[in-house]
């Protein structure tokens, strides 16, 4: 009991610590790429994987968003790295999606990719190649939130509040915000199943 007392009052204070504006910011640039015609790649590597997939289908389903994830197709995502290797798979798969100033890229990572110490290298190189093309970048990550957290027009850093249990954390909050962005308002094009059904 003791654990669960301590990760549920975590979790509160993590709620409290949570920056609002970079919300609000995200939202608005979720609006704009939306307004022009622009696409979203949201990238993860393992929970973010999975989170990644899931979130590609709210925000085209529920917000009108075309939205893809390198990781939703497993034969061309182990073709590239079997042949290129992993740093640069999905910066290629990107490549190949012709990623350009109209789209952006959404990354859900515990650490946000650091290179020198070989931490999600792919997402970096992703993040390297949003900044020369001039898409925008977003981004809920944990810890310091690395690369992701220094370049993103908007990044939420989950706050560290126990060094226990930095990535249930970071992971479990990483769904609570893009649940909350596709039902913002601002952001929600269509009506969800269960808020419809009377």
């Amino acid at each position: 009991m003791q654990f669960i007392d301590q990760y549920f009052n975590d979790a509160k204070i993590i709620i409290d610590k949570i920056d609002r504006d970079q919300i609000l910011k995200m939202i608005s640039i979720i609006n704009e790429t939306r307004s022009k015609n622009g696409r979203m790649f949201i990238l993860g590597v393992g929970g973010g994987a999975g989170h990644a997939s899931h979130a590609v289908n709210d925000f085209r389903k529920i917000c009108g968003i075309e939205s893809y994830a390198p990781t939703d197709n497993v034969s061309e995502l182990t073709a590239r790295v079997n042949d290129d290797g992993w740093e640069s798979a999905y910066v290629n798969w990107l490549k190949g999606s012709k990623l350009n100033q109209n789209d952006m890229i959404f990354v859900f990572s515990v650490g946000g990719g650091h290179l020198e110490k070989n931490i999600s290298a792919n997402i970096v190189r992703s993040l390297e190649l949003a900044q020369k093309v001039g898409a925008k970048v977003c981004g809920v990550v944990g810890r310091d939130g690395g690369y992701t957290a220094q370049v993103a027009d908007a990044c939420v850093v989950i706050p560290s509040v126990n060094d226990e249990t930095v990535t249930p954390h970071t992971e479990g909050f990483q769904a609570v915000i893009w649940h909350l962005l596709v039902s913002h308002p601002d952001l929600q094009k269509y009506e969800m199943k269960w808020e419809s059904v009377k």
